[in-house]
């Protein structure tokens, strides 16, 4: 049975760090866009506040919506262990590379400078739990690589910059 509630509880931000990939949706008036994300991109910083390391993609619909004061809704769902879904709901604050919280959320990751995007701050307003009995059973293997060596490739030969400037989505933007 489901549960909702205002803030994340211990058991929930176990669950979240326990995951290997999540999911991210969000909408601020026009088609509402959903994209799964791995790697070691969450962190939570309180019981009502995550932070998502963005690296640089083929879209930035998330970047457009928080522009937008857009909604969001994460999901976490437990493949391996004991059936669960956890639905995050929350707004978002960008963090750009030029501000200096920047450095302190880059501090979290580890993680070098130029490959990151943007963070964005996710402010929970909700979070539900559902049974999950219905997500398949299936074992994490390991990590791709594609995304972040094309990054460090891009990195190595001075065109990341260029291309995350390239691929930025303006306020205005109707599509990507």
């Amino acid at each position: 049975m489901g549960k909702q509630y205002k803030t994340l509880k211990d058991n929930d931000i176990r669950f979240i760090k326990e995951q290997k990939i999540f999911y991210i949706a969000s909408s601020s008036g026009q088609e509402v866009n959903l994209a799964p994300k791995g790697y070691d991109t969450i962190r939570v910083l309180n019981d009502n506040t995550l932070v998502f390391l963005n690296y640089p993609g083929s879209g930035n619909r998330t970047y457009r919506d928080a522009l937008g004061d857009g909604e969001f809704t994460l999901v976490f769902n437990s493949y391996e262990k004991k059936p669960m879904i956890l639905k995050i709901f929350c707004k978002a604050q960008i963090i750009e590379e030029k501000s200096s919280e920047f450095y302190n959320y880059l501090e979290l990751f580890k993680e070098k400078e130029s490959l990151v995007r943007n963070f964005f701050v996710l402010n929970i307003y909700a979070v539900e739990t559902s049974c999950g009995h219905g997500i398949p059973h299936m074992e994490y293997k390991e990590d791709r690589e594609l995304l972040r060596k094309w990054m460090h490739r891009l990195d190595e030969n001075n065109e990341l910059e260029k291309y995350k400037s390239d691929h930025f989505t303006p306020p205005n933007m109707k599509n990507i």
